[in-house]
């Protein structure tokens, strides 16, 4: 095999792999003869066709066939050999079996930039002091009490806030229904906005077995793909107007929420404790957002072009299974792959950039993933998805589903490091 490696750019190489006639001839003749065994030819018996004949009838298939065999048999020892260090998958062309025998392709590959590491410890973030208010306990409190409220009917009165309509619905886009967007005997918290605020406001006033009609103009950055962009008609008719029958706020409230709480105080200190811990889990992640970003912003260096693409066409793809699972596709959300791939490009450049970093700091640091880290990543999954570690490991034993777990494991544990090694700046909550 004969290489010759020239420099497209910083960081794309481009190979020039030759592989000798021997070789090539060799794959030629078993392809032939293990496709004289499988094909019948008027004519001839079969496994008797001349290879001449093969080749006029089947000569493009074979040598299309052979060429992938090659290419694959010998481009990873090509980079070997080469000693290049690619970062994606390459980009193969101008293939050819040449008139000397040999097999001739064109390989251009992405490689790792070279870069030196410049602050990484120590990094200033910015950190707002927690807190639980007393607001935000009487808040829950008023969710649990909504939760264990009895409903009873309401008959002759008219929809309030707080009140629970049972209704069907139907939207319509330009006069036609849109078949996901449709509802029987749904149930509509009313002044809780997790319908719409225009939607739970036309309900309003109306009585059991009225209709009404609602018009939305929803924004293109609506969180539903199917609705972003659209002007849909509401129609909707009421089926049942329910009431909650609040219990009082006491001691004997907090038992019925749980046994362990023998009074209303007690109650609310587990809601403190509960929501200070969901506020820390959410700040780690803004905390790993800040630090990211002053990793990247501290860093200056060229990314593979190739590199970008492909982590821009994997958010399209991720998109793309999102909206298959509602019975969608780009085109009918009104989504342009091009608009896509121009909207998805900062983001990729940052997941890029910041992947390297994280992989240079390891190397540095000496930062490792070991089999216990391993199985506290089952373990949160089994804890996550209320389903037995065996199951989990289960899930986990093709290795094209293990190693992006793994790569996600250890760059948890750097940004754990990273954390650890910060300057944390205390910043009043409100900021």
């Amino acid at each position: 095999m004969q290489i010759n490696v020239e420099d497209v750019s910083a960081l794309t190489k481009k190979m020039t792999i030759t592989l000798p006639e021997a070789q090539v001839a060799q794959e030629l003749e078993s392809t032939y003869r293990k496709l004289n065994s499988e094909v019948s030819l008027k004519g001839f018996r079969k496994g008797k066709i001349p290879r001449q004949v093969l080749e006029k009838n089947y000569g493009p298939k074979v040598e299309y066939d052979v060429a992938e065999k090659l290419i694959q048999e010998s481009y990873f020892d090509a980079l070997e050999k080469s000693k290049i260090d690619a970062v994606v998958h390459p980009d193969i062309r101008e293939q050819k079996f040449a008139e000397n025998g040999t097999f001739v392709y064109i390989a251009e590959v992405d490689v790792r930039p070279q870069f030196e590491l410049g602050e990484y410890k120590g990094l200033e973030i910015e950190q707002a002091a927690l807190e639980v208010t007393d607001e935000e306990i009487a808040q829950e409190l008023e969710a649990l009490q909504k939760q264990m409220a009895p409903l009873q009917s309401v008959e002759d009165r008219a929809i309030e806030l707080g009140h629970l309509a049972v209704v069907d619905f139907q939207g319509y886009h330009n006069g036609n229904p849109i078949k996901q967007v449709v509802g029987e005997n749904y149930s509509v918290d009313v002044g809780s906005g997790q319908y719409g605020k225009e939607f739970e406001e036309k309900l309003l006033g109306l009585k059991k077995g009225e209709e009404a009609s609602q018009e939305i103009d929803f924004p293109a950055n609506f969180a539903n793909p199917i609705l972003a962009s659209k002007k849909v008609e509401f129609k909707i008719n009421v089926k049942d107007v329910k009431e909650r029958v609040l219990p009082p706020l006491d001691d004997e409230f907090a038992k019925e929420v749980g046994e362990e709480f023998a009074t209303l105080e007690a109650l609310k200190g587990h809601i403190r404790e509960k929501k200070l811990l969901a506020k820390k889990d959410a700040q780690r992640g803004d905390l790993t957002d800040k630090l990211m970003k002053a990793l990247i912003e501290a860093h200056e260096f060229e990314i593979p072009p190739r590199l970008v693409a492909y982590e821009i066409e994997s958010m399209i793809k991720e998109l793309e299974s999102n909206l298959e699972r509602q019975g969608m596709t780009l085109e009918a959300a009104g989504f342009n792959r091009d608009a896509l791939v121009e909207q998805y490009k900062l983001a990729a450049q940052s997941r890029v950039k910041g992947d390297f970093l994280l992989k240079k700091v390891a190397e540095k640091e000496g930062l490792k993933l070991e089999n216990e880290d391993i199985d506290k990543g089952f373990q949160r999954i089994s804890e996550q998805y209320n389903m037995p570690v065996s199951e989990v490991k289960k899930y986990f034993s093709s290795r094209d589903d293990l190693l992006p777990f793994m790569a996600e494991l250890l760059n948890e544990k750097i940004l754990s490091f990273l954390l650890d090694a910060a300057k944390m700046k205390i910043v009043p909550a409100a900021a």
